[in-house]
């Protein structure tokens, strides 16, 4: 288990639009040798990714990153980019949740192209590690569980989101603040839970990809809080009055003090539940002396929010590319399940005594967290 270190990445004071509040991240000097750009996949519907013999995974993907470490990034980063809405022309509302055959198909979610360059697709490369949490099932025959649980797992699996132009306030927040100079990522509150966390390698591929926000994933408990929560507080900052404010010099400092102060209750504060906690982090691919990872939280209960994500680290461990996204409670709780079943060699009794509870309780729980399909029936 390790932990997010964002070095480098300094936080601005937040922008705040109603229950929305987009807080600026700005690097002092990009990450060197690696660009990010967008490829986009053209009309809005659903799509189909072959991640194995026989497994396939199908969600609404608008559109793939590619990672450019070929030292070509500057030229290339605004291949492919744009912005399309539903009609194909500008950035136009979409409905949460279209519904169509599939359009496209791809190989796996991170896949090399020529050159030194990897296309995989944001988010979904780390819903696929929360799917495919102990996907494979029971590992022993236990008389609790059945024939379809021994022989088929947990397939298949399936988690709601919403895209990000059914966040309230949302849209409109990304479209009415300024990026600022050296601002390569943001995080984004709902209420003032966070929301996701998006970092990119230089300010110019996030001033291009700043808007495809909109057509992020985001979790049940971000669009209710969005919808539901009162307009949160703006930063002012507050400079009392003095003999030693009488030069426009010693305006700057204060002002910049103010600023300081902001960013560091920012990381206290705000973004803790994503610093603060420990992951699980799989690698997915070397890209020269960056590495791709996804991570899965530790599930677990009665510890806030929780997210998981991917990110590109360099050979120091930088943060390059950040992309999260925030479990609901009941995903939290199915994360927190598997992981005790797994630990308890998928044995009822011993997993329900390091729950506390009894084994009927366990199997109730696992009824009510989706997994029935794995029980004998007569242990419903």
């Amino acid at each position: 288990m390790n932990r997010l270190e964002l070095t480098g990445l300094t936080a601005r004071p937040s922008q705040v639009w109603g229950g929305i509040r987009l807080v600026p991240l700005v690097r002092e000097k990009p990450v060197e040798g690696l660009r990010l750009h967008r490829e986009v996949y053209t009309g809005y519907g659903s799509a189909v990714v072959e991640v194995g013999p026989r497994t396939h995974y199908t969600s609404y993907i608008p559109h793939g990153f590619v990672a450019d470490w070929s030292g070509e990034g500057a030229r290339s980063a605004t291949y492919g980019t744009q912005l399309a809405g539903a009609d194909g022309s500008g950035t136009g509302s979409a409905p949460p949740r279209t519904v169509t055959l599939p359009r496209h198909r791809h190989h796996r979610m991170a896949k090399r192209q020529p050159g030194d360059r990897l296309r995989f697709l944001p988010l979904h490369l780390a819903m696929e590690g929360y799917l495919s949490l102990h996907f494979g099932g029971p590992s022993t025959a236990w008389e609790e569980w059945s024939r379809q649980a021994l022989r088929d797992g947990l397939s298949p699996r399936a988690e709601d989101a919403y895209m990000g132009w059914s966040v309230r306030g949302l849209d409109d927040a990304l479209r009415a603040f300024e990026i600022h100079p050296g601002q390569c990522g943001v995080m984004v509150y709902a209420a003032d839970a966070l929301a996701a966390a998006f970092v990119l390698p230089h300010p110019d591929d996030y001033r291009l990809l700043h808007p495809t926000l909109v057509q992020d994933l985001f979790g049940e408990l971000v669009h209710q809080y969005a919808m539901y929560g009162a307009p949160v507080a703006d930063f002012g900052a507050r400079i009392p009055d003095g003999p030693r404010l009488r030069t426009l010099a010693a305006l700057r400092a204060a002002a910049r003090q103010q600023e300081r102060e902001w960013s560091e209750a920012h990381d206290t504060l705000f973004a803790r539940e994503l610093l603060d906690s420990s992951y699980g982090f799989d690698r997915v691919h070397r890209m020269g002396s960056f590495t791709l990872w996804r991570f899965l939280p530790p599930f677990l209960r009665n510890r806030g929010g929780q997210h998981i994500g991917e990110t590109v680290t360099d050979h120091k461990g930088q943060v390059a590319y950040l992309k999260t996204f925030r479990l609901s409670e009941a995903q939290i709780r199915r994360g927190h399940l598997l992981q005790r079943l797994a630990d308890a060699d998928w044995l009822l009794p011993r997993a329900a005594v390091a729950l506390g509870t009894s084994p009927e309780e366990l199997v109730r729980r696992i009824r009510a967290a989706g997994f029935e399909t794995l029980l004998r029936d007569r242990s419903r």
